[in-house]
């Protein structure tokens, strides 16, 4: 095996990597102060039991929600120190392979068939995330923007009628500036939200010390008492939700900040909200009997502040929008590693690992949120379609982490959480979440009719997409057809030896969907010896493989037929980029230092000076042959898959090919049982031995 290691994690706590976090983790959930309360009191009559209440859930949110479920739980399901549904997922799978190596004796097929399903919520939960990219920039650039209205001497000159324009030039510019990287300004993130963070301390707690009496709000008599008792209370809570809409991101960026830094850095920022929220709270104790008029944010600031405290909060809200963009590329090129998003072109800005732009994916987003801000014009209509798709996405994840945590437990006998022994008291805490999270999902439904659906609309594209491309990738396993390589060998032999053949490359190189050696598949025999017969000098069959973990590259190599045919297996971890060409040159250097193989070519013109020998890829795209023997729904799929691939990046643009030699080839693919070849009965012959040069 050749390659690159894993790419470690281990991020100890330091004061750096905690300033690194406060930058690119919490933005989101740091700027919900700018509209949570206003979008919780809306157009009623102010009064006790509202804000007292009101706090009151915003602080058990912020405790159950983010701090247990996410910064405790949901931060210990790591993949190699990654986090984040696709990582979730990915752990499932491999504690499915680690049960199967504890007790080889018996099929674990009630585990196989359950981590099948989890695709699911995968699917589901991954696309409300993507979803949430369309709105979460417009609603926390237009909250923070909105300011300009509170300041006196803005009011003269009519900002309002500016807002609009800013948030959208705020917006066209940021995503510009994407395609440029963003290491350059990412080192002031950190200090910028440590400033907005402690600005939001220092105001709430200056607000709250008149009203010591609001501390009375954390018991949670408050919360029970507004969504059982107050009238319309229960609507409410989707409101509340909007203050923990960023706890998804701890775990998805757990990756770029690691665990300790994330935990310890949540303890500030946990504090510093709900002073705020405290002090907003305070603030409008004093407005009882009224109607809210201004955004309690800024409403609570000295006027001779609020400038400032505008500027501040636009580059806050700037950074969290800025974290959620590279989230989402994160997210989309994961999807595509995992074969489950179209193919995009992915391109490296900067020399930083992991950072990552997708143009399409770039303007798409960009497009998405300038509908939103002409559509709603208003945070406040903005607030009441916001964090429908986020609960959903964070039922899903309930239901990965749950069935980790039961797997855990049942197969490996691993005391997860380090002093919890007892599997009841998982099922209890898993239970209490999903209970809170419908609860939420109820209470978001009626934001549906009031801009729910566009976000929904974006996760239902986006899910089918992904739904789509997962379906027809089953298909073609299902129907896809191999030969036993020891049957192909001795034709390929001759075929290679045969000058009335025409000479198609010297290397030619497949793209196999087999990944066992003793195997090779029918469409490879086919654009081989009855297409259009191809001679080559050397031939070989690449598989490349999408492992469970996040990172590291490596590739295992096995001698067919001596100096003639070469089955590669190469892998890349889920987070890695295709680098299929730059992997394959390095076989061939590998093999030519070990004096396994000359490649310089075989025409006496070029031999003399000692040019290399050419070789040329062949991408094989199959065709069902027979649409009328597939049901409807399969039949929808493959049509659908049709479409995303025909909007997709090449395959040889994906996969890091060099373009200049690839050929496609489109092959019929036979739909027949007879021709079906269980998965089961391959794995079980299975025989890869990995190829060390040293």
């Amino acid at each position: 095996m050749s390659g690159s290691g894993h790419h470690q994690h281990s991020h100890a706590f330091s004061a750096g990597g905690a300033l690194v976090a406060l930058g690119i983790i919490f933005g989101d959930i740091g700027t919900s102060p700018l509209y949570v309360f206003k979008a919780i009191v809306g157009e009623q009559i102010i009064n006790k039991d509202l804000i007292f209440g009101a706090f009151s859930c915003v602080f058990w949110t912020l405790t159950l929600l983010t701090s247990i479920k996410y910064v405790w739980l949901a931060l210990n399901a790591d993949n190699k120190g990654e986090g984040g549904i696709f990582a979730l997922f990915a752990l499932q799978k491999e504690i499915e392979k680690r049960a199967d190596s504890l007790d080889k004796s018996r099929p674990h097929t009630k585990m196989h068939k359950t981590i099948r399903r989890l695709v699911f919520p995968t699917l589901i939960g991954s696309s409300m995330l993507l979803a949430d990219g369309f709105i979460t920039p417009p609603i926390s650039i237009s909250s923070a923007v909105e300011g300009l209205k509170t300041i006196p001497f803005m009011e003269h000159i009519g900002i309002e009628e500016y807002i609009l324009p800013i948030v959208l030039v705020i917006l066209v510019l940021l995503f510009t500036v994407q395609q440029y990287g963003t290491h350059k300004i990412g080192s002031y993130f950190g200090p910028v939200m440590l400033v907005w963070f402690s600005m939001m301390a220092i105001i709430g707690g200056i607000n709250l010390i008149p009203h010591p009496e609001i501390l009375q709000a954390f018991n949670p008599y408050y919360a029970y008492n507004l969504v059982f008792h107050y009238k319309g209370g229960f609507w409410l809570l989707g409101a509340v939700f909007l203050c923990t809409t960023g706890a998804e991101a701890m775990y998805s960026d757990l990756g770029h900040a690691g665990k300790q830094n994330i935990r310890v850095s949540w303890g500030f920022i946990k504090v510093a909200l709900l002073i705020n929220y405290l002090g907003q709270a305070a603030w409008l104790l004093d407005k009882t009997g009224q109607k809210l008029t201004e955004t309690p944010f800024y409403g609570m600031m000295p006027e001779q502040f609020r400038p400032f405290g505008v500027i501040i909060a636009t580059f806050a809200t700037i950074i969290a929008s800025q974290a959620l963009i590279s989230g989402t590329f994160t997210l989309a090129n994961e999807a595509m590693k995992l074969r489950l998003w179209p193919r995009m072109k992915v391109n490296y800005p900067s020399i930083l690992k992991g950072q990552i732009y997708i143009p399409a994916m770039n303007w798409l987003l960009l497009f998405g949120c300038i509908f939103v801000v002409l559509y709603f014009k208003e945070s406040s209509k903005m607030e009441a379609a916001y964090g429908l798709a986020i609960t959903i996405n964070m039922l899903m994840t309930s239901a990965l982490l749950g069935f980790h945590l039961w797997a855990t437990y049942k197969k490996d006998k691993i005391d997860f959480l380090g002093f919890i022994k007892k599997r009841y008291f998982v099922y209890i805490t898993i239970a209490l979440f999903v209970l809170i999270e419908f609860v939420f999902l109820f209470s978001n439904l009626g934001k549906i009719v009031h801009g729910g659906w566009f976000s929904l609309a974006i996760a239902f594209i986006f899910g089918w997409m992904m739904l789509s491309l997962f379906r027809t990738r089953e298909i073609r396993k299902e129907y896809s057809s191999f030969e036993p390589m020891s049957k192909f060998s001795p034709v390929l032999k001759e075929i290679s030896e045969d000058t009335g053949i025409p000479k198609e490359a010297s290397h030619l190189v497949y793209l196999s969907l087999s990944e066992n050696p003793n195997f090779i598949d029918k469409n490879i025999i086919y654009s081989i010896t009855r297409k259009r017969p191809k001679r080559a000098d050397i031939y070989w069959f690449l598989h490349i493989d999408v492992i469970d973990e996040p990172h590291g590259k490596n590739y295992m190599l096995d001698e067919i037929i001596p100096g003639v045919c070469y089955f590669v297996r190469i892998r890349f971890g889920y987070k890695e980029p295709y680098k299929a060409n730059a992997m394959f040159q390095k076989v061939l250097m590998d093999l030519i230092k070990e004096g396994k193989l000359d490649n310089i070519s075989n025409y006496e013109s070029l031999k003399k000076y000692g040019i290399s020998k050419d070789f040329k890829f062949i991408l094989l795209n199959s065709r069902v042959s027979s649409d009328e023997i597939i049901n409807p729904r399969d039949f929808m799929m493959i049509k659908s898959y049709r479409i995303i691939e025909n909007m997709s990046a090449s395959p040889s643009e994906f996969f890091g090919l060099e373009t200049t030699n690839v050929e496609e080839e489109l092959i019929p693919l036979e739909i027949s049982q007879s021709r079906k070849v269980e998965v089961e009965d391959i794995q079980r012959q299975k025989s890869i031995h990995p190829y060390n040069p040293n």
